[in-house]
């Protein structure tokens, strides 16, 4: 079996430091929001996605920690997938306030006009104003900023010493 290479045993650890500390912050903070706007039992309609809304409002622990981590994992994916373009885009580590809003308004479009109506709950709008405008703001700032930030601080591109590369 052979040994990856210290560089690439470096990016590996840096990829999973960088994508765990953004979907652990970003996720927790989103929960607990959401906990505290639409109560102890929103787990369960996070579920209820995944098993439907007659499965899921049987309740029990399984279920709730299904909704728990169910809502980790999509945290975790944005966060992964944040981290892989920004192997590419470096702008969005240099500029990680301006863009991690923008992701966060972009994760807050694609749960609610994809993940959404195509879950098992076929949640879809209208929506009242006030609650876009709260949905677009916490994930601007309880999601897309925290990805951003732990990206930006644990998972930043060191260019080789004498190398120009011009942008």
């Amino acid at each position: 079996m052979a040994s990856a290479s210290p560089g690439k045993a470096s990016e590996i650890r840096k990829a999973v430091l960088a994508i765990g500390a953004a979907g652990l912050i970003a996720g927790t903070l989103d929960l607990g929001e959401t906990l505290v706007v639409f109560g102890a039992k929103s787990p369960f309609v996070i579920a209820g996605g995944l098993l439907g809304p007659q499965n899921a409002s049987r309740g029990g622990a399984a279920i709730y920690i299904l909704g728990v981590l169910l809502h980790y994992l999509i945290v975790l994916s944005a966060a992964a997938i944040y981290f892989a373009v920004s192997r590419r885009l470096h702008f969005l580590i240099e500029h990680w306030l301006i863009c991690g809003s923008f992701f966060g308004v972009a994760i807050d479009v694609v749960m609610r006009l994809i993940v959404l109506p195509l879950s098992a709950m076929h949640a879809m709008g209208p929506y009242q104003y006030h609650d876009l405008v709260l949905g677009l703001i916490a994930h601007m700032v309880l999601v897309g900023l925290p990805i951003s930030f732990s990206v930006q601080r644990f998972g930043r591109v060191i260019e080789p010493v004498g190398q120009n590369i011009s942008r």
